[in-house]
């Protein structure tokens, strides 16, 4: 699951230019309806407004910055969990069947006698061979 060494970096690279790109159209589409608006009078009251608006963003904005900068290792982080955990899976099957078999003895053991005794009672039993 994990991707080999540059694979990882390859993809990281690319969600970065995808997201600057977005971000660049975003900006882009931003300034040509600044543009429309300012030519249209009843828009002067809010478009004086907008900078303050904006201001009053730049730390959420910066935050979210960092965030996607951040996502290529968490990604990475997350992929080598997952397979470590996958990895464990035989062992989470040996620990479930373990369980499993205590609980089936200690309910025999409230309706019998304990399922130890019955073992070592069995083990010490001669075999019969037909």
């Amino acid at each position: 699951m994990a991707a080999p060494g540059g694979s990882s970096s390859s993809r990281g690279n690319s969600a970065k230019a995808m997201v600057a790109d977005q971000i660049s159209q975003a900006v882009q589409s931003t300034s040509n309806l600044l543009h429309l608006m300012q030519q249209s009078s009843h828009s002067q009251a809010q478009l004086a407004k907008l900078p303050k608006d904006l201001l009053a963003k730049t730390s959420t904005i910066k935050n979210t910055g960092q965030l996607l900068e951040q996502m290529p290792r968490l990604i990475s982080s997350l992929d080598a969990h997952m397979e470590s955990g996958l990895q464990s899976v035989p062992h989470l099957q040996t620990v479930i069947q373990l369980l499993t078999n205590m609980e089936s003895c200690q309910l025999s053991s409230l309706s019998k006698a304990p399922c130890f005794q019955e073992e070592h009672e069995q083990e010490n039993q001669p075999s019969k061979v037909g």
